[in-house]
């Protein structure tokens, strides 16, 4: 199964040395890198998202494996979709699923399922991977699509996937791939993005989920965040760093109605 990019060309450039040469401006090589348990990565056009995303990924020490966890933005295949064979194409190259770690991550699991269409034309995983050829052209990644559902099913499949890393004995970094508040003025976003933001450093699902729901705000990815720090909690994780904060308005300028973009490393502390 090969998937074939989708959003080339309209949310990141769909020539390889454009692409390459975009990415080189929005991260920083220089960065102090950190051994991450996982992170949080925006995923709208890389004009707008890409500064964030790119900040994030410039502090992660890379690992072999990338689990990749987005939220279903398209309602097509399974409601919690994993990918356990195949290759992801982008401008960059081709980047092959882990499938030893994704088949173990699905044995697990009483949730996931195998199916390739969620991820088809999904644009929240395949946004991340050109930030990973970029600084790893060897990466592999194990693509998760998960869609609306309870708290408890997220912390599962957090649990699941926290459980097959450990039987691994693999070296892997767990990605959410969220945007925040969606098409709000600027002050009412960073309100409540804020309020996300605090809960999600604290490592806190429960009280995420609670936000959430309280403040209704529109966090696309929460779910893949709510899975990632039950992982991270069981991987022993102790900490989490917010690395930038902006919004749409920052690139367009115009903060009557934004979009809100966060970085999050979770460290082992």
């Amino acid at each position: 199964m090969i998937r074939n990019p989708v959003v080339a060309g309209q949310f990141y450039p769909g020539l390889p040395e454009q692409l390459e040469a975009m990415i080189r401006e929005l991260v920083d090589e220089k960065a102090e890198k950190v051994d991450a348990v996982g992170l949080i990565s925006p995923h709208a056009g890389y004009i707008y998202s890409g500064p964030v995303a790119g900040a994030v990924i410039s502090r992660i020490k890379f690992k072999e494996t990338f689990i990749i966890l987005g939220p279903n933005h398209t309602g097509r295949g399974k409601p919690f979709s994993i990918m356990t064979k195949g290759t992801w194409k982008t401008p960059l190259g081709e980047v092959e699923i882990d499938s030893e770690l994704g088949r173990q991550i699905l044995a697990i699991s009483s949730h996931l399922e195998e199916d390739h269409v969620a991820h088809q034309y999904e644009h929240s995983i395949e946004v991340q991977i050109p930030f990973l050829q970029y600084f790893k052209p060897d990466v592999r990644i194990v693509p998760i699509v998960l869609s609306h559902s309870t708290g408890a099913t997220y912390k599962e499949i957090g649990k699941a996937i926290a459980k097959a890393i450990k039987g691994s004995g693999r070296e892997v970094v767990i990605t959410a791939s969220s945007d925040m508040t969606h098409y709000e003025p600027q002050e009412a976003a960073q309100r409540k993005d804020t309020q996300a933001i605090e809960a999600i450093v604290d490592l806190n699902e429960d009280e995420l989920l609670k936000r959430v729901e309280e403040l209704n705000i529109s966090m696309c990815g929460y779910a893949p965040v709510v899975s990632l720090i039950s992982a991270s909690n069981e991987l022993g994780a102790r900490e989490a760093e917010l690395v930038k904060y902006q919004t749409s308005g920052d690139t367009s300028g115009d903060y009557t109605s934004v979009v809100g973009y966060a970085g999050i490393i979770v460290k082992r502390g």
